[in-house]
């Protein structure tokens, strides 16, 4: 559903396509990481907050294939919702395969890493500062 909500809005709208990026938070932030590993050529970059993968699914080897893909995650050092070795793992698979992944901490932050992360201007400077070489494929 969310990959045909993508395609409808590129179809709809004027969107640069080597300037998608993928955002989200918690739950979303495990589907970031997700939704990245099964389109690795569609983002220009990748922000999941307090998010991670599941065994079940092949993490955290899976993440790999977003080797060339920028990333930035967040979490808080005190989550206690969502682990901060969720996000750790993922990282930390990244830069087995020189990956282009950091990790921002915030010590003795729970769960609501988001409001600080949002707020922050250099994420969208970092963010605006990528883009893809080429035009990703449409998936229909």
């Amino acid at each position: 559903a969310l990959d045909q909500l993508l395609q409808d809005v590129i179809s709809s709208y004027r969107i640069d396509t080597t300037r998608l990026y993928l955002t989200g938070l918690s739950m979303g932030g495990y589907g970031s990481w997700h939704y990245a590993t099964i389109h690795p050529q569609r983002f220009a970059a990748v922000t999941p907050i307090c998010g991670g993968g599941l065994p079940f699914y092949g993490y955290p080897e899976r993440v790999q294939v977003l080797k060339d893909v920028p990333i930035w995650a967040f979490h808080g050092g005190a989550d206690d919702v969502v682990p901060l070795a969720a996000s750790q793992a993922l990282v930390d698979a990244l830069a087995e395969v020189n990956g282009n992944a950091r990790l921002t901490i915030y010590p003795g932050v729970e769960h609501d890493s988001w409001t600080q992360t949002y707020a922050n201007p250099d994420l969208y400077d970092w963010m605006f500062s990528h883009a893809l070489s080429h035009k990703p494929a449409t998936s229909q």
